[in-house]
């Protein structure tokens, strides 16, 4: 390979064409030559013939032009050869954006530069002095205190052959007790949490020959609760039992498995009755753009041709196709345009639940509208709380004061919870009663906030907090949900927010119906909008909902949210009392 001044010019050779390979080469292929030069974007082939003699040694030479439609090549634009390549005052693409993006990184250079100088100047001054042993060293710039702190060795973990594993539940104190010790001890664990892997609860059942928990295993050995860890840890047992699991031999087959990423368990879903009713529908009804009110409605049907769809198809009465197009409306396949009604015959418009213009909103719809039976409720909430209970617990601080968003958004326990979220598509909302709504709907905000700060992060302005609480939804009982809807027109009893003018559910919205009748002011401190000084995270039954809102209350005044002047005889207080 090599370069010219005249224009570059490189040349790849076959290795091949050597005297070592003409042996292995009787048949005198041609080994080819390739020179590309660049000043006139040619290519020049060479191909030789070896032989015994020299006449035989020929050569034939094909130059292969650009074609006339490749664009020629250039240099990247983010590198420049020279300082003429500088932006002026008299080019043609000169901008303000580009003089102070260039200004800017020749601030960033010279502060750069004397950084380093100076870090190499206290570099020579420590070699001076070695017998100073300085923790902390500063340094001044103009307008800059920069202080440089060693970074404390971080504890490294003990690397095992074999495994420690443990089942356990969600809000479990002995579980959070063996969770809690393992941390101490630096010890990696395996935790299986049969709330969320309800698959593994027959498997504890076999290994132990009962359904409590923690149940505590070194590789394929059962060594018990709490109590059984208690009794190794103060006999001494327990650090020769790890000593043997750090130089034993490699978890085999025997010991529990980890939870493996990404394998959902199946639970036993039958169709909805309707299912089969709502897909030939899908196909046959004309969904189309309909002009009505001054306004053009998309992706929307009348009723009449419901009608007419199900008369032609199914060849029931009128009457029918009339009660199986309420049936429809009260499952949540279909709503009224408008939301006047639940379905009539005639030119009223209808569309399909997956046809609603807040569905790309709503982060708990994923292509397509759950189609199985709807859940009971409560069976969903009791589901959902464990799940993100099971999360804090593992990826949280005892305190609650600070998670781990990054760890969870990998977690299997979140992946689950999101596939749990579509369930509650068409679930029926009104069959709950006034203190399982509250914590439902308490519980619901709480896990929206994490899944939000996940999928589109902290906000971090005015506009974003606005963004934040309003267009993060979810689809729950056929109508979309956001943060502040939950919290202003669910919990507040359809009150306004601070600074607004209307309220979250206008007169004949049918998420009225799912409004608290009575307002518990304490619901501010069970809500975490996911900042340091918003309440601590947790989650709510419902047979103890109230008694938990005032323990939050009380754990929020003890921590951070209020403060006494006696001096000034003052006490401060956080915006949530003026909310």
């Amino acid at each position: 390979m090599g370069s010219e001044e005249n224009g570059t010019e490189i040349q790849i050779q076959n290795p091949t064409h050597t005297q070592t390979q003409q042996h292995s080469n009787p048949n005198n292929i041609a080994s080819p030559e390739i020179h590309a030069n660049t000043s006139n974007n040619q290519i020049e082939i060479t191909s030789h013939y070896g032989g015994d003699d020299a006449e035989s040694d020929r050569h034939v030479t094909l130059v292969v032009h650009p074609h006339s439609l490749l664009p020629m090549p250039v240099p990247p634009q983010s590198f420049k050869s020279n300082e003429n390549d500088a932006v002026s005052s008299n080019d043609s693409n000169f901008s303000v954006g580009s003089f102070l993006r260039q200004r800017s990184s020749h601030l960033s250079a010279a502060i750069v530069k004397r950084v380093s100088s100076l870090r190499q100047s206290m570099e020579e001054k420590t070699n001076d002095d070695e017998e100073e042993n300085l923790e902390v060293t500063e340094f001044s710039l103009s307008g800059v205190k920069v202080t440089v702190t060693p970074k404390p060795e971080e504890e490294k973990e003990t690397s095992f052959k074999g495994r420690i594993s443990f089942f356990s539940k969600s809000n479990c104190r002995d579980c959070t007790a063996v969770r809690r010790f393992f941390k101490e001890k630096g010890i990696r664990y395996v935790e299986i949490n049969v709330d969320v892997f309800g698959e593994r609860e027959r498997e504890l059942r076999e290994r132990t020959g009962s359904g409590s928990v923690p149940q505590i295993f070194f590789n394929e050995k059962l060594i018990g609760g709490l109590v059984a860890l208690n009794s190794l840890r103060n006999s001494g047992e327990f650090d020769r039992r790890v000593a043997e699991i750090v130089a034993g031999k490699v978890a085999g087959g025997d010991s529990p498995a980890p939870p493996v990423y990404g394998f959902d368990y199946v639970e036993e879903e039958r169709a909805d009755e309707m299912v089969g009713v709502v897909r030939v529908l899908r196909l046959r009804l004309p969904i189309q753009d309909r002009l009505r009110r001054m306004k053009m409605v998309k992706n929307c049907f009348q009723g009449n041709e419901l009608v007419e769809a199900l008369l032609q198809n199914f060849h029931c009465a009128r009457n029918e196709a009339v009660e199986i197009g309420k049936q429809l409306s009260k499952k949540h396949f279909i709503h009224h345009v408008f939301g006047e009604n639940d379905f009539e015959e005639g030119n009223h418009l209808y569309r399909f639940l997956e046809h609603e213009p807040f569905i790309p909103r709503c982060f708990n719809f994923h292509g397509t509208t759950n189609d199985s039976e709807p859940k009971p409720a409560d069976s969903i909430f009791v589901r959902l709380t464990k799940i993100m209970s099971a999360i804090l617990e593992s990826y949280a601080s005892d305190d609650r004061q600070h998670v781990d968003y990054e760890a969870i958004s990998r977690s299997e326990e979140f992946r689950r919870y999101v596939n749990l979220t579509q369930d509650l598509q068409r679930v029926n909302l009104l069959e709950l009663s006034e203190n399982e709504k509250l914590a439902f709907f308490l519980n619901l905000y709480n896990a929206m906030v994490i899944h939000a700060v996940i999928s589109v992060g902290c906000p971090e302005g005015a506009i974003d907090r606005r963004s934040f609480f309003s267009d993060f939804q979810y689809l729950v009982g056929g109508h979309p949900y956001s943060l502040n809807m939950i919290k202003n027109g669910i919990l507040r009893c359809n009150r306004r927010s601070p600074y607004s003018l209307v309220k979250p559910f206008s007169t004949g919205d049918k998420r009225l119906e799912v409004a608290l009748i009575k307002l518990n002011p304490l619901l501010h401190f069970g809500l975490c909008n996911g900042t340091k000084s918003s309440p601590n995270v947790r989650f709510f039954t419902p047979h103890r909902v109230v008694d938990e809102l005032r323990g939050a209350a009380r754990e929020f005044f003890e921590n951070h949210g209020i403060e006494v002047d006696l001096e000034k005889r003052t006490v401060y207080l956080t915006r949530i009392f003026k909310w």
